[in-house]
């Protein structure tokens, strides 16, 4: 099953008061699983921002001024995304701002139904708690400290990580499969994920580690941490 973790900022609330798509993140999953293909676009918005635009995200017009337009790149992002579900935090949003601008190019509308909103998730599995993806972050351990501005790519990289623990963590389906290990029906090659560009900082503290080479040294020579 292939997924898309979508992002997009934008120069406001509402495309019908003009506001436009000024970036766009995506990262692809594949049975849960991140593939490290990604999909990143700056965007001309063909209008002025307002000051609190450039403090948000850390645009200017200046820079986005030589961008290409939403229209030169509508296919590109299309073709990237294909058939796969789109999971969207606050999935409204996006699916508004998306589906205005593939309308005023005459493009036909992404359906409603391809979004997995992860803010309805959240609701629904953690009733009247915060479900901002910072406040997730906070819930499940996620490092988000690089996310001092909001953009695109990097906000859909940590939703990519929220959406596997509201799912039920990394492997929710324990990556069974009925198909032999590198082949599929009629022989063809099964996918498999590619590694990770960089590695996953860690998610213990300094303390746990000691505590645990402390608990370790208690074992003795044989402790199976230490074969």
């Amino acid at each position: 099953m292939r997924e898309i973790v979508l992002d997009t900022e934008t120069t406001g609330f509402d495309p019908e008061t003009g506001d436009r798509i000024v970036e766009i993140g995506g990262v692809e999953l594949y049975n849960h699983i991140a593939t490290g293909r990604t999909y990143h676009q700056y965007i001309n918005p063909e209008r002025d921002m307002p000051q609190e635009a450039f403090e948000v995200h850390g645009l200017s017009i200046e820079f986005l001024s030589d961008k290409p337009k939403f229209a030169e790149i509508a296919q590109a992002f299309l073709d990237f995304v294909g058939d796969a579900d789109l999971v969207i935090h606050n999935a409204s949003f996006d699916m508004k701002f998306l589906n205005a601008e593939l309308k005023w190019l005459n493009m036909p509308p992404i359906p409603y139904e391809r979004a997995v909103d992860t803010l309805m998730i959240a609701r629904k599995r953690f009733p009247g708690s915060p479900a901002s993806l910072d406040a997730l972050c906070r819930r499940f351990g996620i490092d988000n400290s690089a996310r001092t501005l909001h953009g695109a790519l990097l906000d859909s990289e940590i939703l990519a990580e929220v959406y596997l623990e509201l799912i039920g963590g990394r492997q929710p389906d324990f990556g069974l499969s009925t198909e032999a290990a590198g082949s599929g029906p009629g022989g063809a090659e099964v996918w498999r994920p590619m590694p990770r560009p960089k590695k996953l900082p860690p998610r213990i503290s300094d303390a746990e580690r000691a505590a645990h080479e402390a608990f370790v040294a208690k074992l003795g020579e044989d402790a199976l941490w230490l074969a």
